[in-house]
């Protein structure tokens, strides 16, 4: 597409197989979203797109990824506010007809599994070294380990008695966060072989992971875990890291997938919905929002894919 939409906190470009966003590091910005900075996302990530009235005379623009395609999401697990949500873009009302424009071309590029959930990660997780400062420890990943220091004052006896832990990727199954701005907040590491040697869903906070003989721990007791509280483990700071662990755990244990070979000669898209992004092209033209320049070029690349 080749097209750049500002909005609040963020500006989306929109590339040929990707969108790429760019998050704003002013004072009103999420930090969260300045943390990320920018994020591409490949359209085969994307299952929607959604717009919908927002707050305060805004509209939103929400483009919705595929379960499993965004390693951030996955470990946010749905505790992300939607201030947070990184695929929201706010703009004024009166551009409305405009983002319903963005929104049309970004349901035409979504890929042909976008009904499906993603088999892998296809957006990137923000990348090694990482640390933050949890209430009982220090938690450190430089891309393989992932280490966790304790404090003397927050530490509990149990976890003094274990000793600093660290956790080669290899040797993990997944990864849980449980956010800080909610009671009994934490980041837990799931090591192979704990309980059913399997990742299932995330246990019920409060009661936490089974140890070896089956019995529930508290994260508080669990080596595998750190915990959060006020000023510790902020989400800018801990969920990016928990996605950067997860990310690592899901590549060392599955091999890198084959590359899809695109059919020679298949149409890159239905003559019919490129006629209807030309009328809704025209439409923008007409009512001022396109300039005749960007009218021309964007005419002739629909042109392109007939």
């Amino acid at each position: 597409m080749g097209d750049v939409l500002a909005g609040n906190h963020a500006t989306w470009e929109f590339d040929t197989d990707s969108l790429l966003i760019r998050f704003e590091r002013g004072i009103r910005t999420p930090r969260l979203l300045q943390s990320l900075r920018e994020r591409r996302v490949p359209y085969s990530a994307l299952s929607s797109v959604e717009l919908s009235p927002g707050k305060r005379g805004t509209v939103v623009l929400h483009a919705v990824p595929r379960p499993g395609a965004d390693p951030l999401l996955e470990a946010a697990a749905g505790q992300l506010k939607e201030g947070c949500d990184p695929y929201r873009l706010s703009l004024p009302a009166d551009r409305e007809t405009l983002a319903e424009y963005y929104a049309d071309e970004l349901r035409t590029a979504l890929g042909p599994d976008a009904s499906q959930p993603a088999d892998r990660f296809l957006v990137a997780a923000p990348e090694a070294p990482m640390q933050f400062k949890a209430y009982d420890g220090r938690a450190g990943f430089d891309g393989s380990l992932v280490s966790f220091r304790w404090s003397w004052t927050g530490a509990s006896s149990a976890k003094w008695k274990a000793g600093d832990q660290t956790f080669p990727v290899a040797d993990l199954c997944g990864v849980e966060w449980r956010s800080p701005e909610a009671t009994e907040g934490y980041l837990r590491l799931v090591p192979r072989g704990a309980a059913t040697d399997a990742c299932g869903p995330a246990p019920v906070p409060g009661l936490d992971a089974p140890d070896a003989a089956g019995r529930r721990v508290q994260a508080d007791q669990d080596p595998a875990a750190v915990l959060f509280g006020v000023g510790y483990g902020p989400v800018h700071e801990s969920l990016p890291f928990a996605a950067a662990v997860l990310e690592s755990v899901r590549r060392t244990q599955s091999p890198p997938p084959a590359p899809a070979l695109a059919p020679v000669g298949a149409p890159s898209h239905d003559p019919a919905a490129v006629a209807e992004r030309m009328r809704h092209l025209g439409e923008l033209h007409r009512a001022g929002l396109v300039t005749d320049d960007e009218y021309s070029a964007k005419k002739a690349e629909l042109l392109a894919e007939l």
